[in-house]
């Protein structure tokens, strides 16, 4: 029996060993197993839609104005729209319903929240009236106000004299029949007799 018994105190003295490290792992199991917060999720900020072949028009009184096209559009959840491609758009006399200016850029997009169109890349603007072309790097066109402006560098032809004039930034109205340079240098058309 004192065999016996000297196992048993061996047995108790080597659980109280085993007892710690027991413990021990038992809260690591349990706190490895605990829910922890709610995981982050990104939310998806890329475009909701893809419409392509865009003609966008926009009208006064019942008669048209302006009239937008581009191949492809994307917009998102704030109603920003980007046209990665071409952007083309006609500006009408309300009078004769025919185009008086033509605008072309490499791209554009509209700003929802200022409610602003802006175009960008080998802008060119034709007014077909008053024979002038006006090239610049980007434009911005408010629907509401009806005007255009610029702060890029400009560049006004007469095409029936082949004069130009040369600034920094822009205002016009929206079809282009009033434009001022708001920092003009070059060559200026003067009227004779002034």
């Amino acid at each position: 029996m004192p065999h016996l018994l000297t196992k048993s105190l061996k047995f108790l003295t080597g659980d109280k060993l085993l007892s710690p490290v027991c413990f021990l792992l038992l809260f690591v199991f349990l706190t490895a197993c605990e829910e922890e917060g709610d995981p982050k999720v990104d939310l998806y900020q890329g475009p909701l839609e893809e419409i392509q072949d865009v003609r966008l028009l926009y009208s006064e009184a019942g008669q048209l104005r302006v009239e937008v096209k581009t191949p492809l559009q994307y917009r998102y959840g704030n109603e920003d729209k980007v046209f990665p491609d071409t952007v083309n758009i006609n500006f009408y006399d309300p009078a004769t319903g025919q185009v008086v200016t033509t605008l072309r850029s490499d791209s554009g997009r509209y700003d929802n929240a200022k409610n602003l169109y802006i175009v960008k890349g080998n802008v060119i603007v034709n007014n077909k009236v008053e024979r002038r072309r006006l090239k610049t790097p980007e434009l911005y066109w408010n629907p509401t106000t009806q005007k255009v402006y610029s702060e890029e560098d400009v560049l006004i032809e007469n095409l029936m004299t082949g004069s130009y004039t040369k600034g920094k930034g822009l205002d016009a109205n929206q079809d282009f029949s009033y434009m001022s340079i708001r920092k003009p240098y070059g060559i200026f058309d003067v009227e004779p007799g002034m």
